[in-house]
């Protein structure tokens, strides 16, 4: 196993076993803020599977890449129960300007989240929330995608579901481009 697999198994393993803010990681992991790309969000149609008769849902489909670069980062599908997320970051995340972890920092709510799944599959073996599959948006995978399924609680309330799958490019790209930086 090559050095750089080494280090993109660790921190992966790092990054889906936590249940902070992952955003922030990512920025740090990439050297730069983090740009979202809202590419669906609507109302979520009861039938499409297990949700609270009368209480709205919200579906979104994003993908985070570095601003400057360009580079995607990760790809993520969140399930927004309106009734549960405080009222000024449902507006937040409606506006589609800032990624739901950001939104959240910024308005300062309290909350926690708590991972139920996380692992590498296939990018060919992606799935949405509800089990339909889904296109990941990185290019050419040949390696096992890491991913995380987890919970935003506000209060003792679930507010949001997120599924977040990681481009497993982004290590070797940082570490490229850091090796550019320095002239190696």
């Amino acid at each position: 196993m090559e050095k750089v697999d080494v280090w993109s198994r660790l921190i992966f393993d790092m990054l889906l076993v936590t249940d902070g803010r992952t955003t922030d990681l990512l920025e740090t992991l990439l050297g730069e803020k983090m740009h979202v790309t809202v590419m669906r969000q609507e109302q979520w149609n009861e039938g499409e599977g297990e949700a609270e008769e009368g209480s709205p849902y919200y579906l979104r489909e994003s993908v985070l890449s570095g601003a400057g670069s360009g580079f995607v980062v990760s790809h993520n599908i969140a399930l927004v129960h309106s009734k549960n997320v405080p009222q000024a970051l449902f507006e937040k995340i409606a506006h589609k300007e800032e990624g739901i972890g950001k939104a959240i920092s910024s308005i300062g709510v309290e909350s926690f989240r708590k991972v139920i799944e996380s692992g590498r599959l296939r990018g060919e073996e992606a799935v949405d929330l509800f089990g339909k599959p889904v296109t990941l948006r990185f290019p050419a995978l040949s390696k096992p995608v890491p991913y995380k399924k987890y919970v935003i609680y506000f209060g003792l309330v679930p507010g949001i579901q997120l599924l977040e799958y990681y481009n497993p490019e982004l290590i070797p790209y940082r570490l490229k481009r850091l090796e550019q930086a320095d002239g190696v």
